[in-house]
């Protein structure tokens, strides 16, 4: 069975060679594990704004009410024409309030669901009629290069949503020297990064009443049957959201009912009643612990923004020149 279709983009090619690669070494291991950045096919980001506008899921809104206030402040730290470049950026719901503050010289989306990345940018092309707007689809675990349409001016990161959470540390520092060299050495980035909180809270959050989140983390095991193949039995897969203490993280699993034998890529696989396959890591931070992943992660922080009842908190940090970094 071919990885991907030859006549796609070699970005597509890439893309579904290493979705592949990671739902095989994935399945193997002894936990199985598969990382979260494919839970957003099309469907999976329906599925995810879905969740954001869930009684039980605070960050999004309180994230929205953070950059309402922080974000004049932050115009006056990054000043005008930056290029902004959004990783991740999904529906971009969260874009407006920074690009109105900021007056950017060019706004750079980039995410790994293509089709979904250019539907969102039809609307804020509508929006934004006299700004570049130049999406880009890659995986931004790895450097890439800035378009030139953007052109020269300086580059604000935008990575709202705490999806920085998703990695466990020494990917997450990994990933914020990739966005430090695709970036440049002038650059500034506006992170979103969720705090520790109460239990009952954070459980809350990723397994809601209505059963969205369940769908949406079931919804990886219905992508990996429909794109390679797969024969995993989806009404034998739970949806478990749990809170790991001892390493500060939300984990979300799909747990097998029942003793189930499947295959992927014509390779065959089992899981015992109660195994589980790992989807998800959120991580969440104190102040000091995201500082100091900041700071590994070449990136100084220079302001911090939070909502009244502290469950949530926007940093903006800048470059730290290459010469001064091991």
């Amino acid at each position: 069975m071919a990885d991907s279709d030859p006549d796609l983009p070699a970005s597509t090619h890439d893309l579904s060679a290493q979705f592949r690669k990671d739902v095989l070494v994935g399945l193997s291991q002894p936990q199985k594990v598969i990382p979260a950045r494919w839970f957003y096919d099309l469907r999976g980001s329906e599925l995810f704004e879905q969740i954001t506008s869930l009684p039980e899921y605070y960050p999004t809104r309180t994230e929205i009410g953070i950059f309402r206030e922080c974000c004049p402040k932050v115009a006056d730290l990054v000043g005008p024409g930056r290029v902004v470049v959004e990783f991740g950026a999904g529906s971009a719901a969260k874009t407006p309030l920074l690009l109105d503050a900021i007056a950017p010289g060019a706004y750079v989306p980039v995410d790994i669901s293509g089709e979904f990345l250019r539907e969102s940018c039809v609307a804020l092309a509508e929006r934004y009629p006299d700004l570049p707007i130049i999406p880009v689809e890659a995986d931004f675990l790895h450097p890439f290069p800035l378009p030139a349409e953007a052109g020269q001016g300086c580059a604000l990161g935008f990575f709202p949503g705490s999806t920085i959470g998703n990695m466990t540390p020494a990917p997450a520092v990994d990933l914020l020297r990739s966005m430090r060299a695709s970036l440049g050495d002038d650059a500034m980035l506006l992170i979103g990064m969720d705090l520790i909180k109460d239990e009952q809270r954070l459980v809350a959050a990723y397994d809601d009443a209505q059963g969205v989140t369940a769908e949406f983390n079931r919804n990886l095991a219905a992508r990996i049957n429909r794109e390679l193949g797969g024969t995993l039995p989806l009404d034998s897969l739970d949806h478990v959201a749990l809170w790991n203490e001892p390493l500060a993280r939300i984990e979300m699993h799909l747990r097998a009912t029942r003793d189930i034998a499947f295959e992927v890529c014509g390779e065959p696989f089992s899981m015992r009643e109660g195994e589980t396959i790992h989807t998800e890591n959120s991580h969440k931070y104190s102040p000091t612990s995201a500082d100091l992943l900041l700071l590994a992660g070449r990136w100084e922080p220079v302001a911090h923004y939070f909502d009244k009842e502290h469950l949530f908190m926007v940093v903006l940090a800048r470059a730290i020149s290459t010469d001064m970094t091991a």
